[in-house]
């Protein structure tokens, strides 16, 4: 399948460096990955465990966090170390190597998140 828009702007001598993601200026980036969201009173975890593309091996997923960067490597660097295990955070999500849904679940029930999954 081609792409639609197979040229894209990346620098302008108007404007000099473009975003890829919205067009708009760098330093006047309109896109949603760099907007902070507010972390609301009760936050809902969609908890899942993933195989699929990483070569058999398990990854549980918390997904449907809020959009903070500070929020979520916090709570990275926490549950790894309570698991014992390596991860990463994306942008609204959480992925931790191995099955730990129920150590998870235990976890977050103590923090007073609603936990899905």
């Amino acid at each position: 399948m081609a792409r639609q828009d197979p040229v894209r702007l990346v620098y302008s001598t108007g404007v000099g460096r473009v975003c890829a993601t919205c067009g708009w200026p760098s330093d006047q980036c309109k896109c949603s990955s760099k907007e902070e969201e507010k972390i609301p009173s009760k936050v809902v975890v969609k908890l899942r465990v993933e195989t699929k593309g990483r070569g058999g091996k398990t990854v549980t997923v918390l997904d449907g966090l809020p959009r903070n960067s500070d929020f979520l490597e916090g709570l990275e660097k926490e549950l790894k170390k309570l698991l014992g295990t390596g991860g990463t955070a994306g942008e609204t999500l959480i992925e931790l190597q191995g099955d730990h849904r129920a150590a998870i679940r235990r976890i977050l029930s103590e923090r007073h998140f609603l936990v899905k999954g």
